[in-house]
């Protein structure tokens, strides 16, 4: 699976928003909750089939059938790789989707926005599964329009059969005076400024969310320093190069390293971590757009996913950490071994951040990464 997190700059995103409230007329929020079409929907009504918007392999096209088979209605998925791919599909209307995907951020543009619609809690029941971890976050405080799908960290993974096991579990092993001899020219560092520059903000012991120039600049020149030690910046294949040979250390996505790593003959060889200074934990969600065509199925479906079978079903196949306390028990043992292993976040919970959206200093974090990449 694929979720690469590229982003445009805030002042590109907000054009895009300026020109939709001019299409549509809508006052943000207030329009939102005035359009809701789901107020006379019933509790597990279907209105039409499903039309989902979602990352590449992110469910089971078996799991999706299994929804549509019950309910007597048929489900399609289309993909993106994304979340500034999706946005000005939804943003411009009638893009015919009953349900996406977005993380964490960019749920707070589509509420700003006018895009997403309010829930109905009282067709989502199962909202109720929610870790309390999960709950009211800060891009939806309320939790009135999303609930989260799946989450995960951005970390390093590395491959111990070249490396070794005596190295530090610190951002160190690629920007500091900690590299394995082992790894000079095999490291790949994600091609995404909110990330790879918050790894190297991390690494300096700043918020990857800073709006600081000076510490920014810090962080341009530790990823300028290195250079020599990198194979490539990468989205695409960090984990398919890793387990190839090609490199030996991967900046990337928990449950992108952790599926493939089960896909080798050895999967022990492989560790993945989020560096003792901190890195990134990201949440995806679950939203209506606002001119959704089937608002009761939407909410069936996602009132039907958050069921504690059906969370643990697509973690099970994805990877991917469940935010459905009901789902816990019910995950494989392997993935749950990976999920709650001390090992994956040595610096505790404490030290990972969700990325939020910096206003106009996002054009800072892209100006700096294009300068560090030369």
């Amino acid at each position: 699976m694929n979720r690469s997190h590229l982003r445009w700059p805030a002042l590109v995103v907000a054009l895009l928003l300026v020109l939709a409230a001019c299409g549509d007329g809508d006052d943000g929020g207030e329009g939102a909750e005035a359009a809701s079409g789901a107020t006379d929907c019933e509790l597990n009504q279907v209105d039409g089939d499903l039309a989902l918007y979602n990352w590449a392999e992110y469910i089971d096209p078996e799991h999706l059938q299994a929804f549509a088979d019950e309910f007597g209605i048929g489900a399609t998925m289309t993909e993106y790789d994304s979340n500034e791919a999706m946005l000005p599909v939804v943003s411009a209307g009638n893009s015919g989707y009953d349900v996406v995907v977005p993380s964490d951020y960019m749920v707070g543009i589509m509420i700003e926005g006018g895009f997403v619609q309010p829930l109905n809690e009282d067709l989502v029941p199962n909202i109720s599964n929610v870790s309390d971890e999960f709950a009211n976050p800060s891009y939806d405080p309320e939790q009135a329009y999303s609930v989260p799908y799946q989450w995960g960290y951005t970390g390093l993974a590395v491959d111990t059969e070249v490396v070794g096991t005596d190295f530090p579990r610190s951002w160190d092993i690629v920007f500091g005076d900690a590299v394995p001899e082992a790894a000079a020219g095999k490291v790949t560092l994600l091609n995404d400024p909110r990330e790879t520059m918050g790894a190297a903000l991390k690494s300096l012991g700043y918020s990857l969310n800073t709006t600081d120039e000076g510490e920014l600049a810090e962080a341009r020149e530790l990823i300028v320093g290195a250079k020599d030690n990198l194979l490539r910046f990468d989205t695409d294949s960090a984990d398919e190069l890793l387990t190839s040979g090609e490199s030996v250390i991967a900046h990337g996505y928990s449950g992108d390293m952790f599926t493939q790593f089960l896909e080798t003959d050895n999967p022990e060889r492989y560790v993945f971590f989020v560096p003792e200074e901190g890195g990134t934990r990201w949440i995806d969600n679950m939203v209506i757009p606002l001119d959704a065509p089937h608002p009761c199925t939407a909410h069936t479906f996602i009132n039907w996913l958050l069921d504690g079978e059906q969370g643990a079903a697509l973690s099970n196949w994805n990877y991917y950490g469940t935010p459905n306390k009901a789902s816990v028990d019910l995950l494989n043992e392997e993935l749950n071994a990976f999920v709650t292993s001390p090992e994956l976040v040595p610096g505790g919970l404490d030290s990972v951040e969700e990325i939020a959206d910096t206003g106009d200093f996002e054009t800072s974090y892209t100006d700096a990464f294009t300068e560090a990449k030369g």
